[in-house]
């Protein structure tokens, strides 16, 4: 029996495709899509999101986005700036995206809480 492949990941016009080559005779087999990838904002360039790709002159400008939008400027700057001394990185975006950043990610307070911001 002949086989007839369909992608999965193209709503229902794969169970259309799928449908038309079982009738037909064929034998339907099903291609799973990988899963999407997370991707950080476009608005913010990606340079310095990696561990060690940073200066650390530019800990400050990325920080200053990074806290922008927080009620607790004050110590979102002081463990950013702390946590990028150490890691030479900065997550892209003003929250989340830590895992661009293992190192920044991974630093824990004493009681196991996330260190930098």
């Amino acid at each position: 029996m002949a086989q007839c492949q369909v992608s999965n990941g193209l709503g229902s016009k794969y169970l259309v495709e799928y449908a038309r080559c079982a009738r037909a005779g064929f034998k339907a087999t099903i291609e799973e899509s990988p899963a999407p990838q997370p991707q950080p904002p476009s608005n913010f360039p990606m340079n310095g999101t990696t561990p060690g790709s940073l200066h650390p002159q530019e800990c400050l400008p990325r920080c200053t986005y990074r806290c922008s939008k927080t009620q607790y400027k004050k110590p979102c700057m002081f463990f950013c700036q702390k946590c990028c001394a150490k890691c030479l990185c900065v997550p892209p975006g003003t929250c989340g995206n830590k895992q661009f950043c293992p190192c920044y990610n991974n630093w824990k307070t004493k009681r196991g809480g996330p260190k930098c911001p």
